[in-house]
């Protein structure tokens, strides 16, 4: 029993690429630290570590719900757990309750102020799966699902509002966004033929390249942005030209004729931006050198 158990598990994480968690986590703690410009105390940390687990394990488990006979037909998709019947749609239900539960208990944990808008957040992270049916925008959708993360961990410490987190999280919303028409370039076809809405199928692979460059400008400069309101420094500074040099590479990966490489694009080069934006904005908090 236990031995199904563990393996189930293993099968479930694999579903949801649990690892892709490294994309907004390392923002919600930037969100944290922005607060008082230190580090948060270790209860602080634990709780909002343990939101962000529960939101994107449950959008995760969502998606694989709502998406499962989409994936059936896809042959990128065909091969994960719901379509194949390794797990089961009741048993990736728990995972879903299971998780908003431990979203909403940390939000409580955190603050009154997080805790009465986690609703907003469930909502927002569940309606983001439905939007490729209708729209083509959903890449901006999933931006501002993972987005909410640095604004979410400010009102967890803080208990109010900032500018600073939300220009942080628009910077997100265009980051994610920009790598997620990448990604979508691979179903530009499968896409097409069965009436789904992305970028590439509304203007072409060529096109929807040009936009995530685009929006690929745009996020640094909200990230900027953020820096100059917060007065931060020079690590932050290096760590910002780091994160635009990696954005500059992973669009050298990739072209309308060869989209081999968006792999690398969409998971290494994006994971690393966002531990390497993290690291500097820590190491700037820690060893602060004014230059705004």
């Amino acid at each position: 029993m236990a031995l199904a158990i563990i393996n189930k598990t293993k099968i479930f994480l694999e579903m949801i690429r649990f690892e892709h968690t490294v994309f907004a986590l390392p923002f919600a703690y930037m969100g944290a630290l922005l607060v008082d410009k230190r580090v948060p105390g270790s209860s602080d940390l634990f709780w909002i570590t343990a939101a962000m687990v529960g939101a994107r394990t449950a959008a995760m488990s969502l998606n694989r719900i709502i998406d499962r006979h989409i994936d059936a037909l896809n042959p990128r998709t065909a091969n994960r757990a719901l379509p194949r019947r390794l797990l089961t749609v009741q048993q990736v239900w728990v995972w879903v309750f299971l998780s908003f539960s431990l979203l909403l208990l940390s939000a409580y944990q955190l603050s009154s102020l997080a805790f009465r808008l986690s609703p907003l957040a469930v909502a927002v992270l569940s309606f983001y799966s439905f939007t490729k049916r209708f729209t083509w925008t959903c890449h901006l959708f999933l931006g501002l699902a993972l987005g909410l993360a640095p604004l979410g961990a400010w009102i967890a410490i803080a208990d109010s509002f900032h500018i600073a987190p939300a220009l942080l999280g628009a910077g997100v919303i265009f980051w994610v966004a920009g790598f997620d028409i990448i990604y979508a370039c691979d179903d530009f076809a499968f896409d097409r033929k069965h009436g789904l809405h992305s970028i590439p199928a509304r203007f072409g692979i060529a096109k929807a390249l040009s936009i995530s460059s685009f929006f690929h400008v745009l996020a640094p400069l909200f990230f900027l942005a953020t820096g100059i309101i917060m007065h931060l420094g020079i690590f932050y500074l290096i760590g910002l030209t780091i994160a635009v040099m990696l954005l500059f590479y992973q669009h050298r990966l990739v072209s309308p004729d060869d989209l081999s490489r968006s792999g690398v694009a969409f998971f290494n080069l994006n994971g690393a931006l966002s531990v390497v934006l993290f690291c500097f904005t820590l190491l700037d908090i820690i060893f602060p050198i004014s230059v705004f």
